[in-house]
């Protein structure tokens, strides 16, 4: 009773420090823009329809940005996506202010409100960095991290696995890696918080997660193709029985029309914003070595159905010539324009020519090369089912992981896109992937040719079969 009621206090406590801090934002802008714009600062119709939006465009896009996950994530993270949120929220705001106040005689000249706008921002991005850090301070001194054991059943990847969570040691501190095989599991379970499934048989999983439920333990696994589908299915009574439905629906013909047509309107809007950039880039990559400015090769989509993705070139003339791999960390092949291309990520611009060709779509899975398509198709079957959908520009592979994130952390991100898909979705993934610009983490080769060991697959998939049989 009293753990319960402490853990009430603190979630309390922690709803109105988030309260207190939008509302610091909140006064941050207006408060400087009243300086000015006096009307700010009257019971008027410009007053209130601006602090409106304020608050309920800054409420909407702090919550798709990941919002203030004080205790969940790093503090750089939520920095990173609060900046940005109440960044877009300022100036939606200033924008909506200058309209409603552009026929009155005692407004602010417009260098002044740019001088203003500029104060704004930076007070506000101080105002996050204290908060955030001291939120995130004062709740894992109130916190302790949770005592952790893994529980694996092959160790293949085991190590990967082990050194994320240890990135989080504020969550999570990892006292045991126990086998499934171990006699005293249910004991060492007992003594722990929080238990994290890793690479376990579908049936010693149900019975692990079933366990820690009655034991009252936190519980992660790492999802197979069937726990998606039953996340995003629906519950259904047949008489008095309850089941679970997921039906194999694909888009609506509404669905498909709204997203082509998001597709075409985004897309050529991104053309004509980005022309002078990609002209910029043409010219630094024909001036660099002399070679072709674009880089063209076969790709796969919906239905395996194949087309020429275009990219500006960022590695040498033939790259490709005597061993096909993907980039390295570190990748000689690279050229100097190539590099600051990569990490800009604007070497895919020219992409939404693609999109507006109709090959592509601004929101699916990246698409692959054939044959690489072909090998990971082998070792991981579910992977075929990335392209039920369009490929995209970006996704939430792309947003939520790294371009050296294994083939098959990549592909549970994908299918969930494809079995959540709406178009509020689509959007929220737009806008989210301008937080890739800001993770250093996005645009790291990968180590070796491909980022999954195919020969130790086809080992470990052959022994499988044996041991069924």
């Amino acid at each position: 009773m009293v753990k319960n009621f402490v853990k009430k206090l603190q979630r309390t406590f922690l709803l109105a420090f988030k309260g207190l801090f939008f509302v610091l934002l909140f006064a941050i802008f207006f408060g400087l823009f009243g300086l000015t714009e006096r009307e700010l600062w009257r019971a008027s119709r410009t007053a209130a329809i601006s602090m409106s939006t304020f608050v309920v465009a800054g409420i909407c896009f702090i919550k798709i940005y990941g919002g203030y996950a004080i205790g969940r994530k790093k503090s750089k993270e939520i920095i990173y996506s609060i900046v940005l949120a109440i960044g877009i929220t300022d100036l939606i705001t200033y924008f909506q202010i200058y309209i409603m106040l552009y026929n009155y005689d005692q407004r602010a000249p417009l260098t002044q409100d740019i001088f203003t706008f500029i104060g704004v921002v930076l007070l506000q991005i101080i105002a996050t960095y204290l908060a955030t850090y001291f939120g995130n301070y004062l709740y894992f001194v109130i916190n302790p991290p949770e005592t952790v054991v893994v529980v694996y059943g092959e160790k293949e990847g085991l190590v990967s696995f082990v050194s994320k969570i240890n990135r989080y040691k504020k969550q999570y501190n990892i006292r045991t890696l126990c086998s499934i095989k171990d006699e005293n599991l249910k004991q060492i379970i007992r003594d722990h918080q929080t238990v994290f499934l890793y690479s376990l048989p579908e049936k010693d999983k149900d019975r692990l997660v079933e366990y820690c439920y009655k034991h009252r333990k936190n519980v992660y696994f790492t999802p197979d193709l069937a726990d998606i589908i039953i996340k995003h299915s629906h519950h259904v009574l047949v008489d008095d029985v309850t089941v679970l439905e997921s039906r194999v629906t694909g888009l609506t013909f509404e669905q498909a029309l709204i997203k082509r047509a998001c597709d075409i309107v985004v897309s050529l809007i991104a053309i004509v914003i980005s022309s002078p950039i990609m002209l910029i880039e043409a010219l630094a990559i024909k001036l660099e070595d002399g070679g072709p400015v674009f880089f063209k090769q076969p790709r796969v989509t919906q239905d395996g159905k194949i087309f020429n993705v275009l990219k500006f070139r960022t590695m040498i003339v033939d790259a490709d010539k005597n061993n096909k791999r993907l980039a390295s960390q570190g990748d000689s092949r690279i050229t100097k324009v190539g590099n600051v291309l990569r990490k800009l990520r604007i070497d895919e611009l020219p992409q939404f020519i693609n999109i507006l060709k109709g090959e592509m779509s601004v929101v699916g899975p990246r698409p692959e090369q054939a044959e690489i398509t072909e090998k990971y198709v082998e070792v991981l079957p579910e992977f075929r089912y990335r392209l039920k959908v369009k490929a995209g520009l970006t996704g939430l592979a792309q947003i939520l992981g790294k371009y050296n994130t294994t083939p098959k952390d990549k592909l549970i991100l994908d299918l969930i896109y494809i079995e959540q898909y709406s178009i509020w979705v689509d959007l929220k993934i737009m806008l989210q992937t301008a937080k890739v610009l800001f993770k250093s983490d996005s645009t790291e080769g990968v180590i070796g040719e491909l980022p999954i060991d195919l020969e130790k697959h086809r080992e470990l998939l052959e022994e499988r079969k044996a041991e069924q049989q």
